[in-house]
């Protein structure tokens, strides 16, 4: 039987408490740290107060991402725009996101997990599931593996994490979601049923807030229930997701948590603007282009990534938008490829009937930057080798002195588009479902 589990990384309060609900013997767990965990860490000067993660400090304009639990026990909720978040708790302090450090500590806490086992699947940046089956006789059951994985986070990284453990992926999600802060729960065969069923059919992995409202219009209101339905009648309600919900609630997913290999912990990293003035020729989308593929590849290198698939987005003034994507014939984090794929697609798919006020490249298929690959017997590997280490003399050189010491010349046949700062991105974790 799999021993998996499932961990999030949390603020340390300084106080060792630590809910633990014991189970049998056989368990699987998902473990690791969210944004606002990380920030408090950085920020102890807020030790106590509300804090949400998301927008600008002075809260003009934004969502939150993620919030404490101080924030959370008064309301806020991630998703909820800033104003809303103020008025429900005026004292709330909002920091920018820093996907950086989040990196940082997501790769720290995966540094400690293998050193339990290989199999360890990523679900966004801040949680992963481990399947720890094969390591019992060496490091000892899931629980036991679990406290230690607890104990290392909170004093090696200085935040602490809720885990859950399970024979499954699903429920062991649902387990570190049970009991938090610096929460061990485990969901096994024997008490499952008295644990799960009796929780709200929203707490299911997939059930959003829609799911949830027809859910209830059938009369299911816990995962219990869901679980007791006629498959069938979801299958009519819901189509193929009611069977995965059914299954999903009875504890039936057989999904095996994958090896960690090459698979990069995010989804994609794209970047998107409006443009400062209306877009109206080929000049002024390969501009603009330029500066948001020189954004994409930057933060590709930074976090060792390349990518497989490039894709742009594209609205008109008139509000008309469409989204094209392009599979590359070797993984690149160069920001000459991605340009030059990002507007061949540009070309092949518009044809300038109106102005364009907004262009987005989002870099996705990610996977690590020494994946091996085979080597392209029509390409110029020497000139790919000279374009990365120019990328990267860029790179340093905007570090140290600013993102305008350096510019390509194209950017200078512009002196409106050329002031564009593209230094904002939007990280896309990986889901439950690939693909």
């Amino acid at each position: 039987m799999a021993a998996i589990g499932f961990i999030r990384l949390e603020p340390y309060d300084g106080k060792l408490s630590r809910t633990v609900l014991r189970g049998g013997k056989d368990s699987n767990a998902l473990l690791l740290p969210d944004y606002a965990s990380v920030e408090m860490l950085h920020h102890p000067e807020f030790a106590g107060m509300p804090l949400a993660v998301g927008g600008d400090p002075e809260a003009r304009h934004g969502i939150v991402l993620t919030a404490n639990y101080i924030a959370k026990q008064k309301g806020v909720k991630t998703g909820m725009a800033l104003w809303q978040a103020k008025q429900i708790c005026p004292e709330i302090i909002f920091v920018p996101p820093r996907m950086d450090l989040y990196l940082r500590f997501s790769k720290m806490a995966r540094e400690i997990y293998s050193e339990y086992t290989d199999k360890i699947e990523p679900y966004g940046i801040d949680e992963a599931w481990l399947d720890v089956s094969d390591s019992r006789n060496l490091k000892g059951s899931g629980m036991t593996i679990a406290r230690e994985i607890s104990h290392r986070i909170k004093y090696e990284l200085g935040v602490t994490v809720s885990i859950g453990i399970s024979w499954n992926k699903i429920y062991a999600k649902l387990g570190s979601d049970y009991k938090k802060p610096d929460a061990i729960t485990e969901f096994n065969r024997e008490n499952y049923k008295d644990r799960i069923w009796q929780l709200p059919a929203s707490d299911l992995l997939y059930v959003g807030r829609q799911t949830n409202k027809k859910l209830q219009k059938l009369g299911i209101r816990t995962i219990g229930q869901l679980a007791e339905s006629d498959e069938k009648l979801l299958e009519s309600h819901f189509g193929k997701i009611g069977n995965v919900l059914w299954a999903f609630a009875n504890g039936w997913d057989e999904d095996p948590v994958c090896k960690e290999g090459y698979e990069a912990p995010v989804k994609s990293i794209g970047n998107s603007t409006t443009t400062p003035r209306d877009l109206e020729n080929d000049l002024d989308v390969w501009i603009i282009q330029i500066a948001l593929a020189e954004s994409v590849a930057a933060r590709l290198r930074k976090h060792g990534f390349k990518c497989k698939t490039v894709e742009i987005t594209v609205r008109d003034n008139r509000l008309y938008s469409f989204s094209r994507q392009i599979h590359l014939r070797q993984p690149t984090n160069i920001t000459n490829e991605i340009v030059t794929a990002a507007f061949q697609l540009f070309k092949d798919n518009y044809k300038w009937e109106h102005p364009i006020r907004s262009l987005g490249i989002r870099a996705a298929d990610l996977v690590l930057d020494d994946i091996p690959v085979q080597l392209d017997l029509f390409g110029n590997q020497e000139k790919k080798e000279k374009l990365e280490k120019l990328d990267r003399t860029v790179d340093e050189i905007r570090r140290r002195f600013g993102y305008f010491s350096i510019q390509r010349a194209a950017m200078y046949q512009d002196k409106v588009l050329s002031h564009l700062d593209a230094g904002t991105h939007t990280i896309h974790p990986h889901s439950y479902f690939h693909g």
